[in-house]
């Protein structure tokens, strides 16, 4: 075993004992506990563990592939996507903690929005509760795949199969030991490493390269991708000669934040609305320090590494050829952890967003009164069940699973376009209503998906978050004014802006 096998085994054998930990110190632990952390996060772990659970292996594969092969034009993304960072910091998440928890101690998102209308009826929960399980179960299949990549990188001689059956294993474990605090720890820590490692490539390129040859940036190159069809990668010009649909797909992925029940949760968390100020703080550092080292990274590897990978469309690589390229095994050891960290601090924080829903919002539905204790073995088991469908959708072969895996990059869409507006408006409109609320919801939903599925996309070059985030507020705000509000859903928005007021 070399080097970089060994720094990697370590990094995960740290990680189970951090879970490990939280299982042993917490095993009498109440549905808040377990799904929120209590409330007890501090604004470190809250900040991280929002921004690492947000940034998947895209961060370090997706994204700089993109730009290494495409250009200037995908920095847009990045550019979209600090942006709608910093704005759900700033607008959405003092208010979410402090109205999560005056609308009767909420602990899921489909749970915050019923209380936030005292409603009578589990309608919106339920809506809400499918939607999650549905997309959740597909992102994480995703991380699966991305997991087993890198596994494959660094243990050739083991088989895809076991390869992602360890890692399936080493998600689930921790997941299901050690909760929400156990996931936030890890988040944290794992969001730390992923900074240092897209800081440590450029920073270590600049050190060894002092003139890199920018002649490069205009060379033409084609692959032939897995459908047969010839892919011209083409740098393009400078960050604003890029096309306008890749502006509007670079900004309309920031509105999708607004949506992410995996991010947003974390608002919930916090253990006082004051400390939101300084968590935003260290977020939006965070985020763009991480998103600028990802671009800095393509565009040197475009330079260095380009000839390498694009003749045969292996630019999602291109982080893990530079790590091995100007790092000692040990280094890029630690390095390649990152990506598989960034990984498991997405996949894990869905699994648990999702087992939650179905806990609070589907299985208390068909069983009154649930114990604590039944909630939380309820919890686990849904765990389990996601990740093994996880599983096999992420190990099946054929049309129909590529099919399915492709639908990964628009979970992101149909997330932001179903909830972005419904959560703005809750948290900002007194006269919004319950019925508003399941009008937004599935029209954004719907608008998203006949968008894509009706070939809008490819066709007008316009992602489907955009039309369906708009469509989605129109219908919530026109179906609010048209129908009554009534009095308890105005005292709810009532108490909590006083609490929110007089928070500490």
């Amino acid at each position: 075993m070399n080097s970089e096998m060994l720094t990697f085994i370590l990094y995960f054998v740290a990680l189970m004992g951090v879970a490990l930990y939280f299982y042993i110190k917490d095993r009498q632990r109440s549905q808040e506990d377990f799904f929120l952390g209590g409330r007890q996060m501090g604004p470190w772990v809250t900040a991280l563990s929002a921004q690492a659970s947000d940034m998947s292996a895209w961060l370090l594969m997706g994204l700089p592939g993109s730009i290494l092969a495409f250009g200037f034009g995908q920095i847009w993304i990045g550019i979209g996507l600090a942006l709608g960072t910093a704005l759900n910091w700033i607008l959405c998440a003092r208010r979410l903690r402090v109205f999560s928890e005056k609308a009767d101690d909420s602990i899921t998102i489909p749970q915050f929005l019923a209380n936030r209308f005292d409603a009578d009826t589990r309608t919106l929960q339920v809506i809400c509760a499918l939607i999650f399980l549905f997309a959740y179960t597909i992102y994480v299949a995703s991380a699966f795949v991305a997991g087993t990549t890198v596994f494959g990188t660094l243990f050739p001689s083991v088989s895809t199969k076991t390869a992602m059956i360890v890692f399936a294993l080493l998600i689930v474990c921790y997941t299901l030991f050690g909760g929400f605090t156990a996931v936030c720890w890890t988040d944290f820590f794992q969001g730390m490493l992923m900074m240092i490692a897209l800081m440590a490539v450029p920073i270590v390129v600049i050190a060894t390269h002092q003139e890199l040859d920018t002649s490069l940036l205009s060379k033409v190159y084609e692959y032939t991708d897995a459908n047969g069809a010839v892919v011209t990668c083409d740098f393009g010009g400078g960050l604003f000669s890029a096309s306008w649909q890749d502006v509007a797909t670079g900004l309309a992925w920031g509105l999708g934040y607004f949506g992410m029940p995996h991010i947003i949760v974390r608002f919930m968390s916090i253990e006082k609305p004051s400390q939101i100020k300084k968590s935003s703080a260290i977020a939006i550092i965070w985020v763009v320090i991480s998103l600028g080292s990802a671009c800095l990274i393509a565009y040197m590897g475009r330079m260095l590494v380009a000839d390498e990978l694009l003749p045969q469309g292996m630019q999602k690589i291109v982080f893990i050829t530079m790590a091995r390229k100007y790092f000692p095994p040990a280094a890029s050891g630690l390095l390649l952890a990152a990506i598989i960290a960034a990984s498991v601090s997405t996949a894990d924080s869905q699994l648990l967003v999702a087992s939650s829903s179905f806990t609070s919002d589907l299985y208390t539905l068909f069983k009154k009164n649930v114990s604590e204790k039944e909630a939380v073995m309820v919890g686990r088991i849904v765990v389990v069940a996601i990740a093994f469908i996880a599983y096999l959708i992420a190990s099946s072969k054929g049309a129909g699973a590529q099919a399915i895996m492709n639908l990964v990059e628009n979970a992101w869409g149909a997330f932001g376009a179903s909830f972005g507006p419904v959560i703005i408006l809750s948290l900002f409109w007194r006269e919004f209503n319950y019925k508003g609320a399941i009008a937004g919801i599935i029209a954004g939903f719907v608008v998203d998906l006949g968008w894509l599925f009706g070939g809008l996309s490819a066709s007008t070059g316009v992602y489907e978050l955009l039309p369906g985030f708009i469509c989605g507020a129109i219908v919530a705000y026109v179906v609010a004014k048209i129908t009554p509000t009534q009095d308890k859903e105005r005292a709810v928005f009532d108490k909590a802006r006083l609490a929110d007021a007089n928070a500490d």
